[in-house]
């Protein structure tokens, strides 16, 4: 006959699961928020101004740049609860 599952075994496989899941949710929205404020926001600036490329491709740089540092901070934040 087969065992019934256990739910004591499987506990740290599904926190850890739901810990990768929600890490991996956090950092699209940390991608995702400055990408779109700093793209459109760009986007508007030059249409205002007519300089076609010029503040979309700032715009995109910047949100690159606070998506990075975002990241950083939050995988510190991570280590530092983990270890």
């Amino acid at each position: 006959m087969m065992e019934s599952p256990d739910p004591k075994k499987n506990d740290g496989i599904g926190k850890a699961l739901w810990l990768a899941v929600q890490l991996v949710w956090d950092m699209g929205w940390i991608i995702a928020i400055p990408a779109v404020l700093f793209g459109f926001g760009g986007a508007y600036v030059d249409k205002y101004f007519q300089t076609s490329p010029l503040f979309i491709l700032l715009g995109l740089g910047l949100a690159l740049l606070f998506s990075f540092l975002a990241l950083k901070r939050k995988l510190k934040e991570i280590i530092k609860k983990r270890f």
